[in-house]
């Protein structure tokens, strides 16, 4: 494990009673059953940058790279709700939509637009101390709405892992981010070599979360401070793309660089807000991490040496 790691472009996400994991051309989610049984599911990527290859470009495929992610967790998240339950589920694609537009509405409102409105209360204080310098005043302004914004984050965060079922998910999201470690360190694809790794990965959507927040109080400080909170709002809104584009380039970046102390000085915020959205895995949950990474490497591989991974199941 003292090895350096290699960087790998798989990533993926926890799904009940399961795991999905991204490739370059194909996904896969695999989950536990109710009787034992792992099952996987296994599809090709159809991606907007196959059919527009612009759309690769620095900050761009950031902000597209979100929207299509977002899409494939709700395909999994579909898949694990009627294989990791003994009732019959099916979910149709306006329900998947009306999922997916409720969820992204919530998150703006309760990240964006909340912060805005509350940090209205505190522009008198700082209008007041600094009104001399227009610029000074906007980007003070920034600073408590980012402040709030993050300290509104990690409150979800708490109040969401104090939840018995979604702590479960936590676990899953940790053996997700140890089977990933354990694949960048070549290993012998064991679950008890596994387990040995940490559940922290500097490429994880909490840290990606954390990195727009802080990049976010820069870019907004740049709009000026509209008089209507309606303007402010939607300002934040247009330039959303480019913070989660911009966000983007800076998680790849640091995965590529995770051995550099610079950048796991800068990135130790969002490792330790890890530990709220990850919790100790068991065994059988890297074994459904596992299975899924195997049906990954099946059909793409990593375009390096593959891990020897002994085979996961029941």
């Amino acid at each position: 494990m003292e090895a350096k790691p290699i960087p790998t472009h798989i990533g993926g996400q926890a799904v009940l009673e399961g795991v999905m994991l991204r490739g370059k051309k194909h996904w896969t989610v695999s989950v536990r059953r109710p009787d034992g049984e792992i099952t996987s599911q296994t599809k090709e990527l159809s991606t907007w940058s196959s059919r527009w290859p612009w759309l690769k470009w620095p900050i761009i495929r950031g902000a597209v790279g979100l929207g299509e992610a977002v899409g494939l967790g709700v395909k999994a998240l579909n898949f694990s709700a009627q294989e990791s339950t003994e009732e019959a589920l099916e979910i149709g694609a306006r329900e998947m939509a009306f999922t997916m537009v409720l969820g992204f509405a919530l998150a703006l409102g309760l990240f964006f637009a909340l912060p805005v409105w509350l940090s209205g209360f505190a522009g008198q204080a700082v209008d007041s101390a600094v009104a001399k310098d227009a610029w000074l005043n906007n980007f003070i302004h920034n600073i408590v709405e980012g402040g709030i914004r993050i300290a509104i984050f990690f409150s979800y965060l708490l109040l969401v892992s104090s939840l018995k079922d979604i702590r479960r998910v936590f676990e899953y999201h940790g053996a997700e981010h140890k089977t990933i470690h354990a694949f960048e360190h070549r290993i012998e694809m064991e679950p008890e070599k596994i387990d040995e790794f940490s559940t922290m990965h500097v490429r994880c959507g909490t840290s990606f979360l954390l990195v727009v927040m802080v990049i976010s109080i820069f870019i907004f400080a740049l709009l000026g401070r509209p008089e209507s909170i309606l303007a402010r709002i939607g300002l934040r809104f247009l330039v959303l793309p480019l913070v989660a584009g911009l966000s983007y380039e800076v998680i790849k970046f640091a995965g590529r660089h995770e051995d550099s102390l610079f950048i796991r000085i800068v990135m130790a915020p969002g490792l330790a807000l890890q530990k709220l959205t990850t919790r100790p895995p068991s065994i059988d949950q890297i074994e459904v991490a596992l299975a899924s990474l195997n049906s990954l490497l099946a059909v793409e591989g990593d375009g390096q040496s593959e891990p020897k991974a002994v085979p996961s199941g029941s």
